[in-house]
């Protein structure tokens, strides 16, 4: 078997697995309900996609290469962030029945993951910096480069989801209301975080 496509499997599902924005979202969702989490998972893999067209067509290397483009999505995904963050903080101020405020089983939760990855710049820029790193000297580069890229959108699709039915299987517990509370409180907060990093980040740059 390809020794490089073994290595970077391994490094690609360490990159999905990393706790982020994504991983907060889909547990946000997941306590509203399994849909939801699952949805919001759908949606995340849904912006993979994006990026992954984004990279092979080219647009990483324009973002890499105007970094006020890059800076206004940094902002702009930042933004999004800590407003996912701050509502659900400010959804703690309701009864303990609704901890979790703005996820439901429609379109929110899709919306939510798919914007949530969409908006990350730093998505295709790693794809543009990673993908070549794997691509064997003398092989064709782009159908190796779509493998590459269907690789992580694959452990995306395997990794969210089960996250989000773990969290689904935990529901008894993660909802009752004292549990709920705190885990909306870490989830928020987590949010509120990576959203102020994010913003922080481009403008001291």
């Amino acid at each position: 078997m390809d020794s490089q496509l073994i290595a970077f499997t391994g490094v690609a599902a360490g990159m999905v697995a990393m706790p982020g924005a994504d991983f907060a979202v889909v547990v946000r969702n997941a306590l509203v309900s399994r849909r939801a989490g699952v949805a919001c998972a759908l949606g995340i893999t849904g912006g993979l996609l994006l990026h992954t067209a984004l990279a092979v067509a080219g647009v990483a290397a324009v973002l890499a290469a105007v970094p006020a483009l890059f800076r206004a999505l940094q902002l702009l995904g930042g933004a999004y962030v800590l407003y996912l963050g701050v509502r659900t903080l400010w959804g703690l101020r309701r009864p303990s029945g609704a901890v979790v405020e703005g996820a439901d089983s429609g379109a929110g939760p899709l919306r939510q993951g798919f914007v949530t990855n969409a908006l990350n710049p730093k998505a295709p820029i790693t794809f543009l910096s990673l993908l070549p790193q794997f691509v064997p000297v003398g092989s064709s580069a782009m159908p190796r480069t779509l493998l590459l890229a269907l690789i992580v959108v694959v452990l995306a699709l395997v990794w969210f989801p089960a996250v989000a039915l773990l969290v689904d299987r935990l529901g008894r517990l993660l909802r009752r209301p004292r549990a709920a509370r705190v885990v909306a409180a870490a989830t928020g907060t987590a949010l509120t975080v990576l959203g102020v990093v994010l913003l922080v980040e481009p403008l001291r740059s």
